[in-house]
């Protein structure tokens, strides 16, 4: 394809204002808005490319400007809550940004969620639409009756895949779509819409509406609804923009990370358009197919967690690829071992690379990234600095006593990409975003750090019992409270053992109630019960009943010992 209209300069540079309250300036858009300013810049560039199917800034535009015409004609208005439960494709991307044009909200849950965990995130938003991969079809039919869904677009990864993919596919893939008027499959969704949707331009203000509902357990592990708005996202991508200055039109990040994930959406997806670089969507990544992946497409920045670094070292089929096409490789959501940094770093200068892996910190609370160690301010074995527009302080834990240079205490960030808050649910909202004395709202991040007299930040330890599993949250408390649920559970306590991939994975200790035996039996009824209500990334990889839990000398529960315990 010829690239002949595709500028070198970002458009976007033009923000940056030293006077400013964040050193730059955020324009007046929706996140769709945004897009369309890099459009008009680079209509001919690629911006999404799925399987070798390929997606310019222009025909991707044309294209969420179709979908937001079909929402429309269905009834979706500003304000509404759609729900979208996809993995990363282009129906996905293409939906998202339609629903931002017409001022609606997106409602991104984990495809792999538990029924119940589907069910409760419907209600909660008392979504009357949704679009859904078929894959979990059958996981809506169940509940579909519990909740307040009018209409249901099923997708299929294979929508846009070229040909021969989507008939492969399609003979591996067979799902049945129920004969009812409250379903409808993506391509008649769009096809016959005869009706033009109103654009929504928000102003002032209005750029810090709710936008986007992602979802977290925030400091408790109790799940709750993130709101974030187009100022987050559009302050993200200027952030980025202007800490990744070597980045320009043509470049790839490959889209691993998924877009329910802050991370994900946030990096792979609106930050690169920003970039005005191409999305190499992957909607589910296999670790065997690295290799195959890295070749076909060279990508110039990776962002993804560090067993996705595990994944390039061991990758097969790239002993001699030349890595010198890779500008940026980021680890994000979840600590970087001092080991597989070394590990990766030294297989990159054996591939012919020139960086070093840059470890960033961030939190879906946050939108994504919050500081990165890259550039003037890498340095192994630290988060690096605050991004641009962003301040980072510690205090006290349960205070807002700001600590001095190298004092060690709970890290609090203050920005233009902090979330709204968690939605219907004040009391949480207050225990993570405080104010201090400096006059200004700081959300209280649950993680222990230290800042040196330079600014460069080190990460020390979770306050909060959180477990990180492939970079997927995983949140004991809510694990522990479900299996309670059970009948024959009297207690639980769910802690973090070793993974030799994920990193780490969820044990359950289960006390069972009186009358009850330990036996193979309860095991696969416990274990049934999780994987109707919980996502299949935070069910326990190990079950084990005891009669009681190791206590500390002062009587509470061990958790260390534990994790330890065979």
């Amino acid at each position: 394809m010829k690239n002949k209209k595709i500028t070198a300069e970002n458009p976007f540079y033009k923000y940056q204002n030293n006077k400013s309250e964040y050193g730059f300036d955020i324009p007046d858009a929706s996140m769709f808005g945004m897009l369309k300013i890099s459009e008009k810049s680079h209509p001919e560039a690629i911006a999404i490319d799925y399987f070798g199917k390929k997606f310019t800034y222009k025909k991707l535009c044309e294209n969420i400007e179709r979908a937001s015409d079909a929402y429309y004609k269905i009834g979706v208005r500003k304000g509404d809550i759609v729900t979208v439960l996809m993995p990363n494709t282009p129906e996905a991307v293409i939906s998202i940004y339609a629903l931002n044009r017409l001022g609606a909200v997106s409602n991104i849950i984990h495809p792999l969620s538990a029924e119940e965990e589907i069910k409760n995130y419907l209600a909660s938003c008392k979504s009357k639409y949704a679009l859904c991969i078929d894959l979990c079809q059958e996981k809506i039919e169940k509940i579909l009756d519990e909740t307040y869904v009018e209409k249901i677009i099923i997708a299929s990864a294979s929508d846009s895949m070229p040909i021969a993919l989507k008939l492969a596919y399609s003979l591996r893939n067979k799902c049945k779509i129920p004969k009812n008027e409250k379903y409808i499959l993506w391509q008649d969704f769009i096809r016959d819409i005869n009706i033009k949707s109103p654009e929504y331009f928000p102003t002032e203000k209005e750029n810090e509406e709710l936008s986007i509902i992602l979802h977290s357990g925030g400091t408790t592990g109790t799940p709750k609804d993130i709101m974030l708005s187009d100022k987050n996202f559009n302050a993200f991508g200027i952030q980025s923009v202007l800490t990744l200055r070597d980045v320009s039109v043509g470049d790839k990040i490959l889209g691993v990370l998924p877009i329910f994930h802050g991370f994900g959406l946030g990096v792979c997806v609106h930050v690169c358009f920003c970039f005005g670089a191409c999305s190499v969507l992957i909607p589910k990544f296999n670790a065997k197919n690295f290799g195959s992946i890295l070749r076909r497409h060279r990508p110039t920045m990776i962002f993804g967690v560090p067993t996705l670094y595990e994944a390039l070292i061991n990758a097969k089929g790239i002993e001699n690829l030349d890595f010198s096409f890779l500008k940026y490789a980021v680890s994000g959501g979840d600590t970087l071992p001092e080991s597989l940094e070394k590990k990766a770093n030294d297989f990159l200068i054996a591939h012919n690379s020139s960086i070093k892996i840059c470890e960033g910190y961030g939190m879906t609370e946050g939108l994504a990234a919050l500081s990165l160690s890259v550039n003037d301010a890498y340095k192994s074995g630290t988060i690096g600095k605050a991004l641009i527009g962003n301040k980072m302080c510690v205090v006290e834990p349960d205070t807002t006593n700001a600590l001095g240079a190298n004092q060690e205490g709970e890290l609090c960030v203050s920005g233009p990409t902090v979330m709204i808050g968690y939605r219907n649910n004040k009391e949480e909202t207050e225990k993570a975003l405080k104010l201090h004395p400096d006059g200004k709202i700081w959300l209280h991040t649950g993680d222990m750090a230290t800042i040196d007299e330079e600014g460069i930040v080190t990460y020390k330890l979770r306050i909060k019992r959180m477990i990180i599993s492939s970079g997927y949250n995983v949140y004991p408390d809510y694990i522990e409270k479900t299996i309670e649920e059970m009948p024959e559970v009297s207690k639980c306590v769910a802690v973090a053992v070793p993974h030799p991939y994920k990193k780490e994975v969820a044990k359950a200790f289960i006390i069972l109630e009186k009358g009850h035996s330990p036996d193979s039996f309860t095991l696969d009824k416990i274990k049934k019960y999780c994987k109707k209500k919980l996502s299949s990334y935070s069910i326990p990889q190990e079950f084990e009943f005891v009669k009681e839990f190791s206590k500390t000398p002062f009587g509470k529960i061990d958790y260390v010992k534990l994790k330890t315990q065979n």
